[in-house]
């Protein structure tokens, strides 16, 4: 196992207290927008959350009132134009890997978005397991408004799952911004909040779920990932088998004795 706490990151903000790590992009002058480093240390940061056993929930959350503006104009999207397709694919599939990373990390994400949440970053928001934002949120997977096509990291598997085929159709064609009083109907964001309660918001939802049987939220994490692509037979299937290793969990026990006893239950995510 690994400890993340005391992670000291080059191309974000790291801070993580009570068991839950908050991420911030820190290029507030430019709306936040990612870099080849940012992606690739998100990456192997998402990848190694696997392993930690001092994190059980991260929320990513805006910085100087935005989320992020997608690649960087000047430092991926002009050295993109000279790429042969070679390095071109390794670029895309070292963006893909990160939303790879971001689903198969076992820990429950909170996107906190306010301001812009463009290309990259409406990628990063859609992988993210619940999404908080406010009216200010404007959100665009405007990937078409710069000659390329709406398919990027995932987006036509995942956003027509979260808010439907035709208005992902229409968001990925067009690359307009999604309103969020829009996002919220749609079942894009959770919930919306003013920007001076935003960060409070995913904090408390955060401690919530840090405050559950966190072996069980990772487990939960799976099966709603691994289950698109199954028939209900076998989601059943897996669910039975999912569940019965949570029952061999002591935070099954002590939730059991807790009820007994007519007390809240304290989990210990083992």
């Amino acid at each position: 196992m690994t400890r993340l706490s005391d992670l000291k990151p080059q191309h974000f903000v790291w801070d993580c207290k009570d068991r839950i790590a908050t991420i911030r992009l820190d290029r507030p002058d430019r709306k936040n927008p990612l870099t080849f480093d940012s992606y690739a240390e998100l990456r192997d940061t998402f990848r190694a959350l696997v392993y930690a056993e001092d994190v059980d929930v991260v929320v990513f959350a805006s910085n100087g009132g935005n989320f992020c503006s997608g690649g960087d104009v000047h430092e991926i999207i002009g050295p993109l134009v000279a790429m042969d397709m070679k390095g071109l694919l390794d670029f895309t599939r070292m963006t893909g890997d990160l939303v790879k990373a971001m689903i198969g990390c076992g820990k429950p994400i909170i996107a906190a978005v306010d301001g812009i949440c463009v290309g990259a970053g409406a990628i990063i928001a859609m992988a993210s397991d619940l999404r908080l934002a406010t009216p200010e949120a404007k959100c665009a997977f405007l990937f078409t408004r710069v000659g390329l096509a709406g398919c990027d990291m995932g987006a036509c598997a995942m956003l027509p799952r979260i808010i439907g085929q035709g208005r992902a159709a229409e968001l990925l064609y067009t690359g307009r911004s999604m309103s969020a009083d829009e996002g919220e109907r749609w079942g894009f964001w959770n919930s919306l909040h003013v920007s001076d309660a935003l960060e409070e918001a995913a904090r408390n939802l955060a401690e919530r779920l840090a405050a559950g049987p966190t072996f069980a939220h990772g487990i939960t994490k799976t099966q709603l990932n691994q289950e698109w692509n199954m028939g209900l037979e076998q989601a059943i299937e897996a669910e039975a088998q999912a569940q019965a290793i949570c029952m061999q969990t002591g935070d099954f026990e002590r939730a059991y004795h807790a009820f007994v006893a007519k007390q809240k239950p304290v989990f210990e995510g083992k």
